[in-house]
């Protein structure tokens, strides 16, 4: 039987998305079931399995027709063992997952970190499409990145590289959850957005922003736009450590492109022009000027097109 499908699971601290693709990467069928990660270790790869055997019924597929199932999971992993080693938001250490599917499914598995993923989504199917080397960088309630070289992800010696989020940029800045102190995430994330606000506001700073009973990035973007100081000024600053973070990554790479996604990404113009901006200050004129800052393509698909891309560039 030919096998012309793709099963992409998209692996996270809350839930699980998994969908039926085909070899192009249009998704066919999609759930979502709740990770459960408080339940411990063997329930959330019962429940990796639940969803793998719901997508085939729901997808009216049998395994003969599967060609490989792809994984996007929070790192650190190594993708070379098919092994999740540790990550803070999963009760999963040292699990060998694509094994325990393979010997489940009898189907190839192959495992990537989730922004890793996404990079082989927007390299194949989104912003990316088209290039031979292209870095990606997602903003959302912290923030992750991947790079395509020579039209191969690069995942380094550990399979960990690319921690973006994990670079310093402010030697002296606030301590970050990962141990390390002014790193990007905790200087532009959303989380970081969100932070400064409410720091402020407790101080007393005046600003629109104390209208809100609850102040998230969101709020700080919606109150930027409208003119208020402070918003304006937490934007500026997070915003600008993001072209730093960005720059940074072109003069190391020389991409084609940097791809921008995530849900902090979602805001538009008033990042991308900063982003922009910081990225020509600060880049050699060459770099700037043969590599474009677009926004991401996929958005809230980034996940589960990011797997099923990598089960695709893996197994074709």
């Amino acid at each position: 039987m030919e096998k012309k499908y793709i099963i992409a699971v998209d692996l996270g601290g809350t839930k699980i998305g998994c969908a039926l693709a085909d070899l192009e990467g249009n998704i066919l069928n999609e759930n979502t079931i709740p990770t459960n990660a408080h339940e411990g270790e063997q329930e959330v790869l019962k429940r990796v399995f639940l969803a793998i055997e719901k997508i085939l019924e729901e997808g009216k597929k049998n395994t003969e027709e599967i060609k490989a199932v792809g994984i996007g999971s929070p790192g650190p992993l190594d993708s070379d063992k098919g092994i999740i080693l540790d990550p803070p938001n999963l009760p999963l250490k040292n699990i060998e997952i694509v094994k325990h599917i393979e010997d489940k499914f009898k189907i190839k598995t192959y495992l990537e970190n989730d922004a890793n993923a996404a990079t082989i989504g927007e390299y194949l199917f989104g912003s990316g499409k088209g290039t031979k080397n292209m870095v990606y960088i997602t903003v959302s309630t912290g923030i992750g990145a991947g790079a395509i070289i020579d039209g191969k992800i690069y995942r380094g010696t550990t399979c960990n590289a690319l921690e973006l989020g994990h670079a310093t940029i402010l030697p002296d800045g606030p301590r970050c959850n990962c141990g390390n102190f002014g790193c990007l995430e905790v200087l532009s994330s959303g989380t970081a957005i969100a932070r400064e606000a409410n720091k402020a506001l407790a101080q007393g700073i005046e600003s629109s922003l104390s209208n809100y009973e609850k102040v998230t990035s969101q709020e700080v973007f919606k109150e930027a736009s409208l003119g208020d100081k402070l918003a304006l000024d937490i934007i500026d600053k997070a915003l600008t450590y993001l072209g730093i973070g960005a720059a940074n990554a072109i003069t190391t790479f020389d991409p084609e492109k940097v791809v921008i996604g995530g849900g902090v990404a979602m805001v538009g113009d008033i990042l991308f022009d900063k982003v922009k901006q910081v990225v020509k200050d600060r880049c050699f004129k060459v770099l700037n000027e043969s590599c474009e800052v677009v926004p991401a393509s996929l958005k809230t698909k980034s996940g589960i097109v990011g797997a099923a891309a990598v089960a695709i560039m893996e197994s074709i």
